[in-house]
């Protein structure tokens, strides 16, 4: 597509966050979106879940909300966030209502569920397990509607734009067929880019969660907090050849039992909540079943067939068609699962507005880091994150109002980006997946932590050693991000010499509140301080 060289706002990203901005920031201003792939393709579409929001009849379950928010987040919720969470949830959950999202009702009234970790029912569905695609399909619909949103699709965000320590644009560059390429002048750009579950070997998350904005912003100074939090979903689908499909938290919900390979069920021994305890409980539970004496892992299973007066593949459609191609039922079989990367509590430093340390570059949804999820996120708070500190942020650049800046003038002193050998990129990134899975992920060690980097800087030389000069690649872009998470992960995870939320280190595997009661903070350089935000 061909694109205007100027625009009062770019979005990077199309999810929940991006779209929710874009449209706030629309009144009377023109935004273009920038998009990896094709609209609607983001972590957003993915999400099975729900919707967690407390009642707008209910003014008590804004507060049991708050106090689930954070009892969650293992001593590290920054309140002030949570506050803003979930008093402002249910205006913006209404408002998706009235631009025609459709979630799911029984006897004439919205239909809430219960997760684990909540403290009474407030989960809102759409389709059953498909909330995510209902709430992109009407915020997709809202936007295209909009006469003043452009979008940008099969595009990147290869470079943010640096003037006078403001940004004032993009280089942007095409990611498929139809994609565009060029220098773009604002007055501001958001990051709503989504995580970066991509960086491990295991994932729920879509191929287009590479980190991208998280690493872009972190080039050109932006700070980033708390990225050694990284959320592993407990039940993921585990078969072989199949990929890790998200068996939902509803599933357990409904009265799923998780059983090991002898047929136990075990989460007694771990905490008291049984299945519904937190994500990062049940995930090192689940983890742990699944190692036998040598080491070796074996399957853990989610249990549905006592579970009476639900219709199963009623209740979860997707999960249940998922399920038929591999000749499985939730009423008859068990379903092996096992955990997997699932959502990043850290991201760019942010205030309660969205902005970041960087003059002109904002960040809201996943690529932030408000402190609102602490050390481990409560179940189904991420698509209300998306839709409150999305709004919040377009807000800020609104009352900001910074001059358009004039990016196109860098475009001289855009230095050649590597396009590399295609093959050895993709086989360094498969490296760098799989260190960062042993590594990297649940169980942490600073001996296991060390490896990870000096593998993160290998497969990074490689990268670098296999570019030659010439036009960006997509393969290039995300390797490049990806490197640039593993090692604020890794960095971070070194820094937090104890065991909270979803950080768990053998070496230290107690909770250390006299030195860590604190967020981490990460710069480019691979310094880590801890501080409060």
């Amino acid at each position: 597509m061909v694109f205007e060289p100027r625009v009062d706002f770019i979005v990077m990203g199309a999810g929940v966050a991006g779209l929710r901005a874009a449209l706030e920031l629309a009144d009377g201003h023109d935004v273009l979106v920038v998009t990896k792939e094709s609209l609607g393709e983001s972590n957003t579409f993915y999400a099975q879940g729900g919707i967690a929001v407390a009642s707008w009849e209910d003014s008590e379950d804004v507060s049991l909300h708050l106090n689930d928010t954070v009892f969650a987040g293992d001593g590290l919720v920054y309140r002030p966030a949570a506050e803003v969470l979930t008093a402002e949830g249910p205006a913006r959950v209404a408002e998706l209502i009235e631009w025609g999202t459709r979630f799911d009702h029984e006897s004439g009234k919205l239909l809430r569920t219960r997760e684990g970790a909540h403290s009474r029912p407030r989960i809102l569905h759409a389709n059953g397990d498909a909330t995510g695609a209902e709430i992109s399909r009407s915020l997709v619909a809202q936007a295209h509607a909009h006469p003043r949103i452009k979008f940008a699709e099969w595009t990147m965000v290869s470079r943010l734009i640096l003037q006078d320590g403001q940004v004032v644009g993009a280089e942007l560059a095409s990611a498929g067929a139809g994609g565009s390429s060029g220098i773009v002048s604002s007055r501001a750009v958001l990051v709503a880019s989504g995580g970066a579950g991509q960086v491990y070997s295991d994932t729920t998350n879509p191929p287009v969660a590479t980190g991208d904005g998280i690493a872009l912003a972190s080039r050109v100074g932006a700070e980033l907090a708390d990225m050694e939090f990284y959320q592993f979903h407990p039940t993921a689908f585990s078969f072989p050849g199949a990929p890790r499909f998200l068996m939902s938290e509803a599933l357990r919900g409904e009265g799923a039992y998780l059983r090991n390979d002898r047929g136990e069920r075990f989460m007694e021994r771990y905490h008291p909540l049984l299945e519904l305890a937190p994500r990062d409980v049940v995930a090192r539970a689940i983890t742990r079943e699944g190692l036998d004496d040598k080491g070796e892992d074996h399957s853990v299973f989610l249990d549905m067939r006592h579970v009476e007066n639900v219709d199963l593949h009623k209740r979860f459609p997707g999960i249940s068609a998922f399920l038929a191609r591999y000749s499985l039922d939730l009423h008859r079989d068990l379903i092996p699962v096992r955990p997997a990367a699932h959502y990043l509590m850290g991201g760019i430093r942010t205030d309660l507005t969205g902005r970041s340390n960087v003059k002109g570059l904002y960040a809201a949804g996943e690529a932030a880091c408000t402190g609102v999820h602490g050390a481990n996120r409560l179940a189904s708070n991420s698509l209300l994150e998306g839709l409150v500190f999305g709004a919040r942020a377009a807000k800020a650049m609104l009352v900001d109002d910074l001059p358009l800046g004039s990016a196109e003038n860098h475009a001289a002193k855009m230095e050649p980006m590597d396009h590399g050998d295609s093959a050895v990129v993709e086989a360094s990134v498969t490296a760098l997946r799989r260190a960062m899975w042993a590594d990297g992920g649940l169980l942490r060690s600073e001996l296991l932590l060390q490896e990870g980097l000096r593998s993160q800087a290998e497969n990074e030389t490689d990268m670098k050693l296999s570019a030659r000069r010439g036009k960006a690649s997509r393969v290039s872009l995300e390797a490049r991000s990806l490197c640039s998470v593993a090692r604020a992960i890794l960095c971070s995870a070194l820094a937090r010499k104890e065991s909270r939320g979803a950080h768990f280190r053998n070496d230290y595997p107690k909770r250390n509140d006299a030195e860590f009661l604190k967020h981490s903070i990460y710069t480019a350089d691979g310094r880590v301080r801890f501080e409060d935000l």
